[in-house]
């Protein structure tokens, strides 16, 4: 399988653990609280494939800046919390260093 898919793989499996990390309310609530470990035992796995094929530092950069992209964004619109404009710049920065270290540098060269 291309090792990007299994990335964008790990980085949902790592938004729905975190999403249901919210949800377990300090693991006192059991179904979020299995999905805590699912989400987060996928995400990790599927890393670890990933990193068979990509650069450590392209695997875990994009992981991890798209996983604060997500999780800000399920923050907003699930669980209503706000965003100013510094955030969305914040937001937006990250996503250009993805971009850079993804497509622009020869780092993820292979």
């Amino acid at each position: 399988m291309h090792p990007y898919v299994l990335l964008a793989a790990a980085i949902v499996s790592e938004l729905l653990g975190t999403t249901a990390l919210k949800l377990s309310e300090g693991f006192s609530n059991p179904v979020p609280s299995l999905g805590v470990l699912v989400g987060y035992g996928a995400a990790f796995y599927l890393v670890s494939l990933t990193l068979e094929e990509l650069p450590i530092g392209i695997v875990y950069g994009t992981w991890a800046a798209l996983g604060i992209v997500g999780v800000a964004g399920i923050g907003i619109v699930v669980f209503d919390e706000s965003i100013d404009a510094v955030g969305i710049l914040g937001i937006a920065l990250i996503v250009a260093g993805v971009y850079c270290i993804n497509v622009i540098s020869e780092m993820s060269a292979h």
